[in-house]
């Protein structure tokens, strides 16, 4: 397996992750030093390290009690970048259905995640993660 497909196969196992609510192995597939970037000015956004991520990931699939899916829409890869457009759904705790769409740009060294970049509607992020409120 060539080094482009073993790090979209990276990124494929990372996204099933998500879908399946499994932090071990999302907090697993990240370098020691790796990172999430979520772009935008809203409360969830910024930079998280992997001790960020590692205590505040259970909360995130407490908010979708009934899981949240992630769906590969295109995946493209060059060198050590796999460049992702997915669509998410969920219910929220608060009953809302959460219904995203995405931009994620992988970064991977050693076969581990060494960033993630974010880009999302942030609007919808805030009318229903956030409950309206803004920083």
């Amino acid at each position: 397996m060539s080094e482009i497909e073993a790090n979209k196969a990276l990124v494929s196992e990372f996204l099933q992750a998500m879908s399946n609510g499994d932090t071990e192995a999302l907090l697993n597939a990240y370098a020691d030093d790796g990172y999430v970037h979520t772009m935008g000015n809203t409360l969830i956004s910024g930079k998280y390290d992997k001790a960020a991520i590692r205590a505040f990931a259970d909360g995130i699939y407490d908010a979708f009690p009934q899981g949240i899916q992630f769906a590969v829409k295109s995946m493209t890869a060059e060198g050590d970048r796999v460049s992702v457009e997915a669509e998410s759904v969920g219910e929220h705790a608060s009953g809302q259905t959460y219904n995203n769409f995405y931009h994620f740009m992988f970064r991977v060294r050693d076969g581990k995640v060494a960033s993630l970049t974010e880009y999302l509607d942030t609007e919808l992020a805030t009318d229903i993660l956030c409950g309206g409120q803004r920083p």
